[in-house]
């Protein structure tokens, strides 16, 4: 009789359990060590204050999360927030409707509704340029992030909409509510956060379009085969990201009570972060919202932490690096770990299988 190797298959293993919830225990790492260097980061403001900016990076890492997880990479979700922003200031300072002669200022909501649309717009051509016309994705949102990007400055000429409170005669008022207001004590933009990030767990786990995302992440050829419609998902997922990033642009737009055209530069990195942190492999396949909001936890208040501690900016940018660079390392160490079992599994099959074969050789001679 064959002994089974008890100890791994059943016992304690510390290095799985590590790499397993490596965002959270990175996360309570993070408290600790902000806790014993400051006295004001562990206080009830303080953590509101940051959850408030974790919104920004939870949205879009949710957002890139659902790119990534089918293989692809979303660079121009920055850009997006900038020009969904700036496309908040516009609408709110009025459309001028030129030929009837007449200035329109729709009302919060369907601004919001209208910026939510620019979003999915530029999502819509990311998408299907990479499912339709075969454009990496990579080159695809690099070219977007560029030109979203100038579209932004063409808008504003290059300048920042102030002024964003509305005008309460014209009923076109309260963009300020998604920044500063709070709901049984938690920020708004927050809240926002946590409704599409149930949003999306429920898709990813409840729906058939999750099933065909994971699958499409995992073998897109062989998806494809068993009738997943790839190409729907793709342009889905880059639409999705896009929306993503218009909430969050309306949210930071309300936050800093100002609409810039440079405003989110370099947030599509902080997003792949996020997502990378939160465990999502970047080859497509892996990842789940839990993770990503995680991850988004981990950069924020590892962010705000340094800041209350007078580290400098550039040294931010170092730090901020690092934690990236081991994320990867320690995705790459638990691919490996998850490998080397059905390698295992499939030895055996594989000897037994020769030696079956070899048998009846053997006797005939």
């Amino acid at each position: 009789m064959a002994k089974t190797d008890t100890s791994k298959s059943g016992g304690f293993d510390p290095l799985a359990i590590l790499l397993e919830g490596r965002a959270f225990f990175g996360l309570v790492a993070i408290i600790v060590v902000f806790s014993l260097l400051s006295p004001n980061y562990l206080t009830v403001d303080n953590l509101l204050t940051m959850t408030s900016h974790v919104a920004i990076f939870g949205l879009l890492g949710l957002g890139m999360l659902l790119v990534i997880l089918t293989g692809g990479i979303d660079l121009s979700v920055g850009s997006t927030l900038g020009l969904c922003g700036v496309m908040t200031g516009f609408f709110i300072h009025g459309i001028d409707l030129g030929p009837l002669g007449y200035t329109a200022y729709p009302p919060i909501w369907v601004v919001a509704l209208l910026v939510c649309g620019v979003g999915a717009l530029v999502g819509l051509v990311n998408g299907v340029l990479v499912a339709y016309f075969k454009v990496p994705s990579f080159v695809a949102t690099l070219g977007a992030l560029y030109a979203v990007r100038g579209i932004a400055l063409l808008i504003t000429d290059g300048l920042t909409y102030n002024n964003l409170g509305g005008q309460e005669a014209l009923g076109n008022t309260g963009l300020d509510w998604l920044g500063f207001n709070r709901l049984l004590d938690i920020p708004v933009g927050v809240i926002i956060m946590a409704v599409v990030a149930i949003v999306l767990s429920i898709t990813l786990n409840r729906t058939a379009f999750g099933r065909w995302l994971y699958a499409t992440g995992g073998n897109a050829r062989a998806a494809r085969l068993s009738g997943v419609p790839t190409q729907f998902v793709t342009v889905m997922v880059f639409v999705l990201s896009g929306v993503c990033a218009a909430i969050a642009g309306l949210v930071l737009t309300s936050q800093l009570t100002s609409a810039g055209p440079t405003a989110g530069t370099t947030y599509e990195l902080t997003a792949i972060a996020t997502v990378v942190i939160g465990g999502a492999a970047l080859a497509g396949g892996v990842g789940n919202v839990r993770g990503t909001l995680l991850g988004a936890f981990v950069i924020g208040f590892l962010s705000d932490g340094l800041v209350i501690v007078g580290v400098s900016n550039y040294w931010q940018m170092v730090f901020t690096g690092v934690v990236i660079v081991l994320a990867v390392l320690l995705n790459s160490i638990d691919t490996k770990k998850r490998r080397r079992p059905a390698k295992a599994a499939a030895s055996p099959e594989k000897t037994s299988h020769n030696k079956s074969a070899q048998g009846p050789a053997k006797s005939a001679s």
